[in-house]
């Protein structure tokens, strides 16, 4: 099993899915990295040698914010817009949708399980 930036790569899929399993790696930025290691996207996991698996690490290491620091980076931002006060940063404050979203139906995942009002009924 190949283990990329602390995170274990399933060995069925292809190699240009199983990069998605990290954290900051979409299929764009995966294609991307095969492609400037020089490795063909219909590869498995499992077909790739121990050399492959060192340089696309290197790759990422170098190139690309992946992980605990990118989710580092990601919560600093959040935690700076609730402290400046900021429209946004209310917004995460209250846990309601960020990007105007409308709230008076649906943003369920945001607000979380529906709570009773008591005496409301038409």
């Amino acid at each position: 099993m190949a283990r990329i930036a602390g995170v274990n790569i399933p060995t069925q899929k292809r190699v240009e899915i199983g990069l998605t399993y990290i954290f900051g790696i979409g299929r764009t930025k995966a294609v991307e990295i095969l492609g400037k290691v020089g490795i063909p996207a219909e590869r498995r996991v499992s077909q790739l040698t121990d050399d492959e698996i060192l340089r696309i690490r290197e790759v990422i290491d170098r190139d690309y914010h992946v992980e605990g620091d990118l989710r580092r980076e990601v919560s600093m931002n959040i935690k700076r817009l609730m402290d400046l006060g900021c429209y946004r940063g209310l917004r995460h404050r209250k846990g309601l949708p960020v990007h105007g979203q409308r709230t008076h139906t649906n943003a369920r995942t945001r607000k979380g399980k529906a709570k009773p009002i008591a005496g409301k009924k038409k």
